[in-house]
């Protein structure tokens, strides 16, 4: 990783969920694709080599599934997760805030969201762009991963400020 990449940030959506009658949006599971396609992130930031210093998770019942079905695919170097309620249904802009509380010394941060505030952070600080950034703009799917790189500290991390080197939307075998 060269200076200007010294940071990495990954997004990623939630997986599949379920929309069972009488349970409140906040508390929706992963249905049985979303239990099919979250390890498969994992595997994807495994085989990438890419393993979270951090993970920054919303405390909804998906984000939780979701990551914890990717971590066993990282194995005994998968971080605990910070579950914050204020990634719940999170603005780009209140995203970022979050984000940019990461402490300095953090390489990579994962963080595990919800649409459409995950799209938009990653449009907000991979910028203008043709490829993968197109891509983004046209769709984030469910366990969509966006990869994103800058030299820029936590703390300072701005519109424009990062590269999106990678966008992956992993998916299980069908059952």
């Amino acid at each position: 990783m060269s200076d200007d990449d010294a940071r990495c940030l990954v997004v990623l959506r939630h997986a599949k969920s379920a929309w069972p009658e009488g349970v409140a949006d906040h508390e929706r599971p992963l249905e049985d694709r979303g239990v099919r396609d979250a390890p498969e992130a994992g595997a994807w930031l495994h085989a990438a080599g890419i393993v979270p210093d951090a993970v920054l998770c919303s405390d909804a019942v998906r984000t939780r599934e979701t990551w914890d079905l990717a971590a066993e695919q990282l194995g005994d170097s998968a971080p605990a997760a910070r579950y914050d309620e204020r990634l719940y249904a999170a603005t780009a802009d209140e995203l970022l805030a979050v984000v940019r509380e990461a402490a300095a010394g953090t390489r990579t941060v994962l963080l595990v969201g919800h649409n459409p505030g995950v799209q938009e952070l990653v449009l907000t600080l991979a910028g203008q762009g043709a490829g993968e950034v197109e891509q983004v703009r046209e769709k984030f799917p469910t366990c969509a991963l966006a990869v994103l790189r800058t030299g820029a500290a936590w703390g300072e991390l701005a519109p424009g400020a990062a590269r999106l080197t990678d966008f992956a939307v992993p998916r299980g075998p069908k059952g």
